[in-house]
């Protein structure tokens, strides 16, 4: 699998990693993502589908669990909605991102 490059992840975001039913863990800052904010429809893990209000792809190894607040570039803050690890060596899926994790996020408000 081939990583993307990290001077073709452009876009700086913050992300509170989603610790317990409320509680957020401490920020990280200038994390290096490709943020798409074009809508798109995504199927969340319980099978509901949602319309996404952006999606970013960054690191493999970005702490990044389901409903994690995360500030994009433009100010917004959503929540992260679905989570698309990169595939495994012995996974038969192709990756379109390569080594890259892709996080689709909803429910953004402004700050």
């Amino acid at each position: 699998m081939t990583r993307v490059p990290e001077v073709l992840l452009r876009h700086r975001i913050r992300i509170e990693p989603y610790l317990a039913d409320t509680a957020y863990g401490p920020a990280v800052d200038a994390v290096p993502a490709l943020v798409d904010p074009s809508p798109r429809m995504v199927r969340a893990p319980g099978g509901r589908e949602f319309t996404a209000v952006a999606t970013f792809i960054a690191a493999p190894d970005l702490d990044c669990p389901l409903g994690s607040r995360i500030t994009l570039p433009d100010g917004r803050t959503a929540t992260a909605l679905t989570l698309a690890p990169p595939c495994s060596p012995r996974s038969s899926r192709p990756s379109l991102y390569g080594s890259q994790l892709r996080v689709s996020t909803l429910r953004t408000t402004e700050c």
